[in-house]
Order: C-alpha cells, then sequence, then structure tokens
C-alpha cells in the first residue's frame, strides 16, 4: 500500500489522494518500457491507494504514526467519526510517467482506459448516534497522454455527459415547452436526491458556466437551508428552482410521455446555490428525501461556443436569480473581448507585425497543430491572453497591488473597468484608438520586465512587484497629476519600444522600487505584502520617490512623454473620423481558405458519425465556398470555430492524422492588403491613393487582375471590409512572383 500526497477540497467533502507510478521514473528508460497497455498494471496501483484507505479508515495504520509523521495526521482523521462524517467522495490521482497505448497494429496507438467507481460502506458516531453511509472512490490516471491533451488543449473545458439511466437509475419526466432553431427547452420536476448525488459525484464541474461559486450558508443559502429542515414538501413553491443547459440529449417516449435519459454538456447556469445547498443540507443529516426542484433544461442545437457563452450569459442576467449577478462575473464572456480579438485580427502595427490576442486558451496551440504559419507569423514576444491582458491594462493607474493579485483578480478588475455598469453606462469604447493605446501598455509592461531582467543578471528577486509598482509612479506623475495632462502611449506604438532615455530612467527607478519594497513592507514576504494598498501607499508618498521625480533628468522624461489633454483629444478624434474597416472575419475566412477544401472534406469523412445531417450541411457549405471563393458568412465562421473548439478538447490528436498541404499563398495576399491599409490609416494618408499606387506596380508587372486594388481600396475607404474573392485576384498578382514593395 502506497501514497505520495493528499489534499482536501475547499468545500472538504473531497479527499484528493496522490499515487506516483515510480517504476516509470527513470529518465533511462527506453521509449518502449514508457509504454503501458494492460489496464491490469494500472489498477496494481490504484489498489495499493484503496488498500491504505480500508487499513487506514478501520484505525489499522494508527499504531506506529506518529501525528509528526506526513501521512500520520491523514490516518487519524481517516479513523475518526470526524472523518468519516467529513468525506463524501475520494479521488485518486495515478500519476504515471507512461504512455498508455494499443499495441496491435503496425504501430502502438494512444488508448484511453476508464476504471471503475467503487464504494466504501462505513458507520461511525455523531451527536452520540449511529449513522451509516457509502465512500465513493473515483478513480484518475494523469498519464502521457492526459498531459499531452492538456498541453494542446490548453484551458479547454472537458464535456460533461450525465447518463441519468446508467448512474442514478432514473430518467427524467418532461415537457416540451419550445422547440426553436437553435434551441428547444423542457420543464421537469428534479427530486433532490438526484441533484445532490449529482453534486457529491461531479462537484463544482456541474457549475463551470454559473456565472458565481456557492456562497456558504448566508442570506438566500440559509433560507434554501431553512425550508429543507422545516418544510421540504414546500420548497418547490418556495424555491425560484435551476436552469441547465446541454448541447444534446438523449430521450424516449413511453405511454405518450417524454423522458430524458442522457445530457451532454451538462451546465448549472442558474441554481447552483440550490444544488450546492441541498447537498450540504443533506450531508449535515437532514433528510431531502420529499424535496422537489423545478427546473428548466434548455438543449442548444447547432449553436457555436459563443453563441452557446451569449445564452448563458443572459440567462444568467435575465433569470429570477437568488443572488444578484454583477457584469464582473459575466466576464470571461464579455463581447469587449470579442472586439478585441477582431481588432488583433485587423490591425497592424507600423512595421507590418501583428500581435496575437489569446481570447480562448489553447486557441494558438490548435492553429499550430492544424498546419500553416502561425508559430511564424506570432512568436511568443507578440502572443498575450486575456488573463495578461487584465494585468498589463490594470497596470497603468494607481493600484500596482490588484495587479500583483494577478489571475481572475486583475481580470474581473479589467472586464469591470472597460464594461461600465448593466445599464451600459460607462462601457469603454473598444475601437483602433483603445487597440493601439492597450498594445502601447503591453509594450511598456514587457519592456520593463526584460529590462529589471531574471536569474543571475536581474535588479532583484521581485520583478512581478517592481514593474506594476514603477508603472504606476509614472501614471501617477503623469495622468494622475493635475496639470492636465497624459501619457502618450502613440510614442510607443510608433517606435514599438521603449526610448532609450525612458528605458534608462525606468531602469534606475526600479533598482529605488526593488529596495523601496523592502524597506516600506512589514514582511519578509515582499511578493505577498506588495498584494496590500497600505504599501502602495507608503511607497508612492515617500521621500525617496518625492526626490526622484524632482531630478532634472525625471522632469525631462515627464515632459518629453506626455501630451495635453486637449490636444491628446484633437489627435483621438482627428483619427476616429477614419472609417475603420473591421478585417476579423475575413481573417478567419482566409484562415480556413489557407487550410484548402481537402483539408475540411478530410475533416467531414473523419467526423462525420459524430454530427448531425445539420453540421455536415454547414461542413459542406464551407467546402463549396472554399471552392468556389466565396465567403463564408459569420454563422458558418462560428459553426468552424466551434468544432475546432470541440475536438480541440475531446480528440485533439485527429488533426495530426489530416495531413494535407496548405496554400499560404491566401494568408500572403491577406497580410498584403492589410499591411498597405494600416501603414496608409497610420501615417493618415489617402487610402484609395495607396491601394492605386499598388495596383500601378501590378499593372507594371504584368499582373492580371490589377484593377482589384482600386476595388479594395474604394471598400477600406468607405469603412467596409474586401470580399475573399478579392483576396484571390490579390493572391493570383502574388502568383506572378511580383516584389510587392510598399
Amino acid at each position: 500500500m502506497k501514497i505520495n500526497g493528499y489534499s482536501v477540497n475547499e468545500s472538504g467533502e473531497r479527499l484528493q489522494l496522490f499515487i506516483v507510478n515510480e517504476d516509470k521514473l527513470s529518465l533511462a528508460a527506453k521509449p518502449e518500457e514508457l509504454m503501458i497497455s494492460t489496464k491490469a498494471t494500472y489498477e496494481h496501483q490504484f489498489k495499493r491507494v484503496t488498500k491504505f484507505v480500508n487499513k487506514a479508515i478501520k484505525g489499522y495504520l494508527n499504531e506506529g504514526l506518529q501525528l509528526s509523521s506526513p501521512v500520520g495526521a491523514l490516518t487519524s482523521k481517516l479513523a475518526s467519526s470526524e472523518g468519516a462524517d467529513q468525506f463524501d467522495v475520494i479521488e485518486i490521482f495515478l500519476l504515471s510517467a507512461s504512455a498508455t497505448v494499443e499495441t496491435r497494429g503496425s504501430k502502438p496507438q494512444p488508448k484511453k482506459f476508464d476504471f471503475e467507481d467503487e464504494e466504501i460502506s462505513i458507520s461511525y458516531n455523531r451527536n452520540r448516534d449511529r449513522h451509516s453511509k457509502s465512500i465513493l472512490v473515483i478513480k484518475r490516471l494523469i498519464d502521457l497522454n492526459f498531459l499531452y491533451s492538456v498541453e494542446i488543449s490548453r484551458g479547454a473545458r472537458e464535456v460533461l455527459i450525465i447518463d441519468f439511466q446508467k448512474d442514478f437509475s432514473y430518467q427524467i419526466e418532461a415537457i416540451k415547452a419550445a422547440d426553436e432553431e437553435n434551441f428547444e427547452s423542457y420543464l421537469c420536476v428534479l427530486p433532490a436526491t438526484i441533484l445532490a448525488e449529482l453534486y457529491k459525484r461531479y462537484s463544482t464541474r456541474l457549475l463551470e458556466k454559473n456565472v458565481r461559486s456557492f456562497l456558504q450558508f448566508k442570506g438566500v443559502n440559509a433560507g434554501i437551508r431553512e425550508t429543507i429542515r422545516l418544510n421540504p414538501e414546500k420548497f418547490i413553491a418556495f424555491n425560484n428552482g435551476i436552469t441547465i443547459t446541454s448541447t444534446g440529449k438523449q430521450t424516449k417516449e413511453e405511454n405518450g410521455k417524454t423522458f430524458i435519459t442522457s445530457l451532454t454538456d451538462f451546465q448549472i447556469v442558474n441554481g447552483g446555490q440550490t444544488t450546492a445547498s441541498i447537498f450540504f443540507t443533506r450531508k449535515d443529516g437532514f433528510s431531502v428525501d420529499n424535496v422537489k426542484v423545478m427546473a428548466k433544461i434548455n438543449i442548444a442545437k447547432n449553436m457555436s461556443e459563443h453563441g452557446l457563452d451569449d445564452l448563458i450569459s443572459k440567462i444568467s442576467r435575465f433569470s429570477n436569480s437568488q443572488t444578484k449577478v454583477s457584469t464582473v462575473d459575466l466576464g470571461s464572456r464579455n463581447p469587449q473581448l470579442t472586439k478585441i480579438k477582431s481588432l488583433s485580427d485587423s490591425v497592424m502595427m507600423p512595421s507590418g507585425k501583428k500581435w496575437f490576442f489569446e481570447k480562448s486558451k489553447g486557441e494558438f496551440n490548435t492553429l499550430v497543430r492544424m498546419g500553416g504559419k502561425a508559430e511564424k507569423d506570432f512568436p511568443k514576444e507578440v502572443r498575450f491572453s486575456k488573463e495578461q491582458l487584465g494585468k498589463y491594462y490594470t497596470a497603468w493607474g494607481d493600484q500596482p497591488y490588484m495587479v500583483k493579485k494577478g489571475g481572475d483578480k486583475v481580470f474581473k478588475h479589467f472586464i469591470d473597468a472597460i464594461s461600465g455598469d448593466e445599464n451600459g453606462k460607462g462601457i469603454v469604447a473598444i475601437d483602433r484608438n483603445f487597440y493601439e493605446m492597450l498594445i502601447s501598455r503591453v509594450i511598456l509592461f514587457r519592456k520593463m520586465e526584460d529590462i529589471y531582467g531574471a536569474g543571475k543578471i536581474a535588479i532583484g528577486q521581485i520583478r512581478s512587484a517592481v514593474v506594476p509598482y514603477c508603472i504606476s509612479i509614472l501614471y501617477d506623475w503623469i495622468d494622475g497629476s493635475k496639470n492636465g495632462k497624459v501619457f502618450d502611449f502613440g510614442k510607443l506604438w510608433l517606435k514599438e519600444s521603449l526610448g532609450d532615455d525612458l528605458a534608462t530612467f525606468m531602469k534606475e527607478m526600479m533598482k529605488l522600487m526593488n529596495d523601496l519594497i523592502k524597506k516600506y513592507a512589514a514582511s519578509d514576504d515582499y511578493a505577498e505584502y506588495s498584494k496590500r494598498k497600505e504599501l502602495w501607499d507608503n511607497i508612492s508618498s515617500s521621500m525617496e520617490i518625492e526626490t526622484l521625480m524632482s531630478e532634472s533628468n525625471a522632469k525631462k522624461i515627464l515632459e518629453k512623454y506626455s501630451i495635453g489633454k486637449d490636444e491628446m483629444k484633437v489627435k483621438l478624434a482627428k483619427k476616429s473620423k477614419q472609417k475603420f474597416a473591421d478585417l476579423g472575419d475575413l481573417q478567419h475566412n482566409v484562415m480556413i481558405f489557407t487550410k484548402t477544401a481537402d483539408y475540411y472534406k478530410k475533416l467531414g469523412l473523419v467526423i462525420s458519425e459524430d454530427i448531425s445531417s445539420s453540421q455536415r450541411s454547414k461542413m459542406d457549405h464551407i467546402i463549396n465556398c472554399i471552392v468556389n471563393h466565396n465567403d463564408i458568412n459569420p454563422e458558418h465562421l462560428d459553426f468552424e470555430r466551434e468544432i475546432v473548439h470541440h475536438l480541440q478538447s475531446s480528440n485533439p490528436e485527429l488533426f495530426d492524422t489530416i495531413q494535407v498541404p496548405t496554400d499560404l499563398r491566401w494568408q500572403d495576399a491577406f497580410d498584403l492588403v492589410s499591411r498597405i491599409y494600416n501603414r496608409t490609416l497610420e501615417e493618415s494618408g489617402n487610402i484609395l491613393s495607396a491601394f492605386q499606387r499598388q495596383r500601378e506596380i501590378a499593372k507594371i508587372k504584368g499582373a492580371k487582375f490589377y484593377s482589384v486594388y482600386d476595388e479594395i481600396g474604394k471598400l477600406l475607404c468607405e469603412g467596409k471590409c474586401p470580399t475573399i474573392r478579392q483576396i484571390y485576384s490579390v493572391k493570383t498578382t502574388l502568383s506572378t512572383n511580383l516584389q510587392m514593395g510598399l
């Protein structure tokens, strides 16, 4: 018997045990020695943990173990009535540096094993009463296959399939209330016992798309608990019920009634508090046998991930919810991020370089896996995620301690800042001006990280605090002052870096800040203490900062890199008068056309058995558009994006089986048009004239469809996007091996 580690989830009812398969840890092992093809090999390791659990629960391991032993506290807990009462689920994670394979065939193929759940029956005393229950034991394998899937589909949510008939011997009697183009709705009543068992088995996975987490027993949750305890039969009348979303269902008809037996991509999007409260109330010894819950089940049909997220966001916002849902809670699906993504697809830097905004985790890895030149076009230094975006945006302000908190906290702060209130008041206009400012903030933050350095050549060891603190000092003395000036991010945008003088000044400030954080922190844990507002208040008002910013060099820097607010307004207003064409959908079209019709034909064949006839029709429509050089409309673009997202999550290895040469000339043609357009906008030039010059270059070189540049120039002047057929014509001008200079 053996375990290597353990943890308990935040709400305390799940014990997670970890075991490492040490047989596969040799660095000298040959590839074939790391392959496992038999389930019994893994079962043997799991049995070592279940043997430990059984002996610990029975108290057999307490003798000879001190509480100071790493495992002593756990064995003592498991053997106690307190532990028996606390733990309802034990999850065993087997970590094995092995590849699970099927050895039949010419070469090994990846394989997945599913392991049967177990139950351990126990009896224990609580409040002088004897209680009995079963602890659910769930076994999970973390092998190289699993880690590989995580890497190439980073952050993608695993689809949750609930088979009510198989797992709970239950089927949901339901009434179809609506059947629309993109969804159908069913109304039903669910026994609270089923909801409690669902939460026990899947915990917060049920609530991944729910915008709020369980809030413990306070407020409305206390009311839910009280109703269960005193008036269980009235629960259905007092409670608003729950809302469930799904992307697929299995039903059957019996005696004129409809029964739902299975739901795919099951999520409780409204009523998460109700579900969790029922589970924890039952756990505390109150019966939920007579409790019934009203439920509405919305099943999406032919809907993209974006469309599903939008539906869920509106359900959460407009449902008669038990706790108010703030705009911040809905941040991860905020349409402002979609606008930023579209701008990142459309806008080039003055040098012609583009930034890649990874709005969905795993998006870039999927592009790489599907072929093309994503790695070449978007090296690591021009990519950023939405979590990083929150940090870069928020750093320009007077809350560097918020930046230091990082993760969800700073991301929600960022979303709140750009979204306004729920009535739309205070919403930030996401346009080209905003995007240029945003990328300039990214440049400022990252260049300062580079200047601070890392490892042995670094200024110190607290870069994550020093950089945002210094940026906030710069903000404080320009935008935050009362001299009517703001920082001129346009200088950073044009240079795509920091000026040498600004870089030198910020390096000196970072050296000072490194010392000030250590001086003013009331703890030796500088990284943690820098998350506190009081540290920022003390440093920003310190004599050391006052002295630095009063020096002649500092004054020169502040003067050079600031601009009057009125002057900035005029400058931005002038740029805003230019009609900006959103090239986001065209870029998505080009990405699809680059992969070619043959790619999507093969993809369609591979997944044909897993998609509906309607989805097959959409795939055929995309192929037809590629063949005939017609624009793919937003609905079918969303469908393609959703198919890729689903495969990225469920079967990423499939991309490796589709080997089709790409036609990169589509991307070259788009890049040429985008480069001319963006550079002309940057220089406030005449768009039509710029494309007419390109027409003359193509005409002199003998290109056939040179007049297309006139057509494109006229469209872009009107803020309209070129068509894919026009991009095709540009592609033909490039195929004559012309050197298209600007």
